[in-house]
C-alpha cells in the first residue's frame, strides 16, 4: 500500500464495523472508527461523515442496535452492539469477499 492515508475500499465499511462490534463487543461511534484505523495500520483515516451514516444504516436494517452509556472521556454517547441478524450477514459477507479474493488471486496468480 502506499504511504498516504486511503479510503476505505468500496463496500466495506459496514463489513468492517459489524466485524469490529463482533469482535470488541459494544463501542461507540469513535471508538469503532478508531479500531478501523487501527486495524488498518493506519493506512486510512475514517470521518465521522462515513461512520455514523454506515451506523444508522446498520441500526435501520436490523444488524446493530443501541444503547446509551457514558464514554471514558465521561460523555453521554451511544454504544453500537451487534444483533444475531448483524452476525449472520457478517458470515454471509465475510464468506462472500473470501469467494471473491480467491478468484482475484487465482487470476493473479495465473501464467500466460
Amino acid at each position: 500500500m502506499s504511504k498516504t492515508k486511503s479510503d476505505v475500499p468500496h463496500g466495506t465499511l459496514e463489513l468492517f464495523i459489524l466485524r469490529t462490534l463482533d469482535t470488541m463487543g459494544p463501542l461507540h461511534g469513535y471508538a469503532i472508527a478508531r479500531r478501523i484505523e487501527q486495524a488498518a495500520g493506519g493506512t486510512t483515516r475514517l470521518s465521522q461523515g462515513a461512520v455514523y451514516p454506515a451506523l444508522i444504516r446498520l441500526e435501520q436494517q436490523g444488524r446493530i442496535q443501541t444503547t446509551w452509556g457514558v464514554s471514558e472521556t465521561n460523555r453521554q454517547v451511544k454504544f453500537y452492539e451487534i444483533t444475531g441478524a448483524g452476525a449472520t450477514q457478517l458470515r454471509r459477507q465475510i464468506e462472500s469477499w473470501e469467494q471473491s479474493t480467491a478468484l482475484i488471486a487465482r487470476f493473479l496468480g495465473a501464467k500466460p
